[in-house]
């Protein structure tokens, strides 16, 4: 979609793969978010929600806006946006929009045929409310021919070219390549009026090489509350993947529940491990477990990587077994605890209400010169997206670096600790904020980057120079 609204960009918003400059893309649930916000702060009525929401749909400032509408056609949670994109049409015009619906076109073995009913079915509903698709891309598990395609454009009333195999890949990171195979690119050019511009794909056929043909692989234990279902760390798991990339390491990801490392012998769960990671999380459950996760990698040397609540609770742990901080605990968990390590936000002590108790987006981190973090950035500054409501106490600090943790980021004022890290570990770090939000394909977040390198450099206890060398943009 081309046009332009009052909705600035937002600090947190991050060019994705292989994004050009002039493209933006809006996550549905910051349409609704500030959907909401507009129409609380205007006092509008609430009929005129849609209206605001189609409003925000185009980016002030960018060429291109693309808006993902997700879930499923009919299904109540999307009819404002549906309703939305539908008026944004009627205000840009035709030639400044493009509807892409995906669809299924599933294969049914008892018959040997693919079925295009649910894409008839799919794309009628949508004229329903006004919404005629331009492009679809069709959800299968092969090619489709080009009868198939044809019935397909006959019934759904698109041009048979518009008709896009989007066919299961063994890689998410190889559907750009078949897209541009089937010409979505050619089509959206097209259909947007824009030049037809020359593809470079370059860059993801190098990705999607080195994803397929690696050298070895590392097996990473995360020790987390939610791993019954893996989703919960979706952004994690992509990013420890980008990780591996740009070393030609397949990372295989073991899940370890946290709480079961608080039953007997419950830390032989971490046995064969290259690597140990704590993601977020909240509330009490499972929290001895991700003390024992970080206990054990310090005392074994294995490379530790804390993310928010895997940061908390390594300090506590520091603090209790090594600092001598028998006590120590964080007030999320113990409210009564005499040593708050970790304790509520400064800023949020006394505030309450729902959405107001998080440090929530980007924030400036200054690095200490020298430190395992510096190296691993490159840069003094740098920024990293938050979302967390307790923080460490900076009144146990000194005794904290007095028996040899590292404090090694920190807020530019001085008030927040970001970084803490472990010298004379191999590589034992623990960060405040949430890296993963910043990884890409094609440029992963270099902690992740230097973690998977150190987890592969344990495995293999051998020197990286050659093979695991220094992180680099794939392609």
């Amino acid at each position: 979609m081309r046009g332009s609204s009052s909705l600035p960009p937002s600090s947190e918003q991050e060019r994705a793969p292989g994004q050009r400059p002039g493209t933006f893309q809006v996550p549905a649930g910051r349409l609704l978010a500030a959907g909401v916000k507009l129409r609380i702060a205007l006092q509008l009525r609430a009929d005129c929600g849609i209206r605001v929401l189609s409003h925000i749909l185009a980016a002030e400032g960018h060429d291109i806006s693309l808006v993902e509408v997700g879930g499923t056609v009919g299904d109540i949670e999307s009819l404002p946006f549906l309703e939305a994109i539908r008026q944004f049409r009627q205000e840009v015009g035709r030639d400044n929009s493009l509807y892409i619906h995906l669809t299924l076109v599933p294969f049914i073995g008892t018959a040997g045929e693919l079925k295009t009913k649910p894409t008839q079915h799919s794309v009628r509903d949508l004229r329903s409310i006004g919404i005629q698709p331009d492009i679809l891309l069709c959800r299968t598990d092969r090619f489709l021919d080009p009868d198939i395609k044809r019935k397909i454009a006959l019934f759904c009333d698109v041009d048979e070219e518009a008709v896009i195999t989007a066919k299961d890949v063994s890689t998410i990171y190889e559907v750009p390549l078949v897209l541009a195979a089937e010409g979505l690119d050619r089509m959206v050019l097209k259909y947007l009026h824009l030049p037809q511009t020359e593809r470079r794909m370059q860059p993801w056929e190098d990705l999607v090489n080195r994803i397929k043909n690696p050298v070895d692989d590392i097996t990473i234990h995360v020790v987390g509350k939610y791993v019954g279902y893996e989703d919960s760390y979706k952004s994690l798991n992509e990013a420890l993947y980008h990780g591996g990339f740009p070393h030609r390491v397949k990372v295989n990801i073991k899940w370890i529940e946290a709480e079961a490392l608080e039953e007997p012998n419950g830390k032989l769960l971490l046995d064969g491990a290259d690597g140990i990671l704590v993601p977020g999380g909240f509330g009490d459950r499972g929290t001895r477990g991700m003390m024992m996760a970080a206990q054990v990698a310090r005392e074994r040397r294995i490379p530790y990587f804390g993310i928010c609540y895997g940061f908390q609770w390594a300090t506590v742990e520091y603090a209790r077994n090594v600092a001598g901080l028998a006590d120590a605990d964080s007030t999320e968990c113990n409210p009564e605890t005499s040593t708050k390590v970790i304790y509520k936000l400064r800023d949020l002590l006394g505030v309450d209400e729902l959405g107001g108790t998080m440090r929530l987006g980007t924030y400036a981190c200054e690095l200490a010169p020298g430190s395992l973090a510096h190296r691993v950035y490159g840069s003094a500054l740098v920024h990293e997206r938050h979302r967390h409501r307790y923080e460490f106490n900076c009144l146990y600090e000194r005794t904290l670096t007095e028996h040899g943790l590292r404090i090694s980021g920190r807020s530019p004022d001085g008030k927040f600790v970001e970084i803490a890290e472990l010298p004379g570990h191999p590589w034992y770090l623990a960060v405040q904020f949430h890296p993963e939000f910043k990884s890409k394909p094609t440029r992963p977040h270099p902690l992740f980057a230097a973690f998977v390198a150190a987890s592969y450099q344990h495995k293999t206890a051998n020197s990286l120079v050659g093979q695991v060398g220094q992180v680099s943009p794939v392609g």
